[in-house]
């Protein structure tokens, strides 16, 4: 058995209050964003020092989600949680398919060009707009496009590996 503590995944964090009942707002990380909402226990709190905390009921509400959760009957009781992340065990996540991936599993992984180079390990996954980002750093920081197939040509997880087909300036 691994001495290991479970990997936890942030899903978001709580961001505001709703009404005098206990609910909160809480701005979603997840696509789309209720689906936070899946996640019937949450761990409340940083990932060192975080606590378990059943989710009663929620819904999206414009832009953010609100949440009722269990034990957090009032305003008062809700103003306590504000600015806590959520977050759960990585388990928990449901499997992707194809060429999808979690950003939690790739960040760590080490970054090599087609021709062998190492180029660095991925520190922060950013999303443009246009498409994902990888920030990597190694003897330089480089951002470099997470676009499968043309730019990313392997992902293996298992190596700890990501294979890139991409030119920058030297």
């Amino acid at each position: 058995m691994s001495s290991e503590a479970p990997k936890i995944v942030k899903l978001g964090r709580v961001v505001g209050l709703f009404g005098v009942q206990g609910w909160v707002k809480v701005f979603s990380y997840t696509e789309p964003r209720e689906a936070i909402l899946d996640y019937p226990g949450w761990l409340l709190g940083a990932a060192d020092d975080a606590r378990q905390v059943a989710l009663e009921d929620g819904r999206r509400h414009g832009k953010s989600v609100l949440a009722k959760l269990a034990g957090c009957d009032d305003r008062d009781a809700a103003e306590g949680l504000l600015g806590l992340d959520i977050a759960v065990p990585r388990a928990e996540l449901p499997a992707l398919e194809g060429d999808r991936f979690y950003w939690t599993d790739l960040l760590g992984l080490a970054v090599e060009h087609k021709d062998g180079r190492r180029l660095g390990v991925i520190r922060e996954m950013l999303e443009t707009g246009a498409h994902d980002v990888m920030r990597v750093e190694g003897e330089e920081e480089r951002l470099i496009p997470f676009v499968t197939g043309q730019v990313v040509k392997a992902v293996d997880l298992d190596s700890g590996v990501v294979r890139v087909d991409w030119e920058w300036d030297t």
